[in-house]
């Protein structure tokens, strides 16, 4: 009986919110309730991962939109209950527009008293992928569209190892950009995560097909919201741009 108490206690614990941070790798700042969650469920390694999709075309340019989107610092300004957006590493100038782009990022979300930070690598393809990769996982991009971020990269704190998770075993997110004719641009993207445990599968049964869509929805937003307020970054390329604004 008290292993069902503590179940019930910790479900509400896994929801649209926490499972919005998948793309990255968890490091927790109060008690993990996972570790000792994953003792009542026999361990797996080789379950094969979950893929999510969601596609939106935006009736954007392709450039301010990939710059929008691959402005993680900005991401606690419109992500729920994330509180905290930083990057401590970043890659080395691309070769075509001179910019440097986010190589490691760590989130911090908290909500019900529990606050937790999610480290994951970060690699970007300017003007055509945002790829955050955390713990094991490697980058499906090839290293030479990626030289800026396998280069010396600048630091803007220490390094971050990558933590063990009690919590999952596969992390991955992609997201695609895809001019498109008339100025429209196809914004995809696809989460991958596989659990430690079946039982993390279970209670997130009802939640995890939302995310990818959830997250989207998000961005589609955010990119109204930016470039409403901002109309002359839609007529600028990538080197024109720092993040979500204009350079000054």
């Amino acid at each position: 009986m008290a292993s069902s108490s503590y179940l019930r206690t910790l479900r509400p614990t896994l929801s649209p919110t926490r499972l919005l941070l998948l793309p990255t790798q968890q490091r927790t700042f109060l008690s993990n309730p996972f570790a000792a969650l994953s003792a009542l469920a026999p361990q797996t390694t080789n379950a094969p991962p979950q893929i999510l999709t969601a596609c939106r075309t935006l009736p954007y340019p392709s450039a301010p939109v990939y710059s929008i989107i691959a402005d993680v610092p900005s991401y606690s300004k419109f992500l729920p209950y994330l509180t905290s957006s930083q990057i401590s590493q970043w890659s080395a100038p691309d070769a075509e527009f001179g910019r440097r782009w986010p190589s490691e990022g760590t989130l911090t979300a908290g909500f019900g008293g529990i606050e937790e930070s999610f480290v994951s690598r970060v690699y970007c393809i300017p003007g055509r992928f945002v790829e955050s990769v955390g713990g094991a996982t490697q980058t499906s991009l090839k290293a030479g569209d990626i030289a800026h971020h396998l280069q010396e990269t600048e630091s803007c704190g220490p390094a971050r190892a990558a933590d063990e998770s009690n919590l999952l075993t596969h992390l991955r997110s992609k997201w695609s950009i895809e001019p498109m004719k008339d100025n429209n641009t196809q914004v995809s993207l696809a989460v991958e995560f596989a659990f430690a445990n079946p039982i993390y599968s279970a209670l997130s049964a009802n939640v995890a097909p939302k995310v990818a869509d959830f997250m989207i929805r998000a961005f589609e937003k955010r990119v109204q919201e930016v470039l409403d307020a901002n109309p002359k970054m839609i007529e600028a390329s990538l080197g024109e741009m720092e993040g979500s604004e204009l350079k000054r």
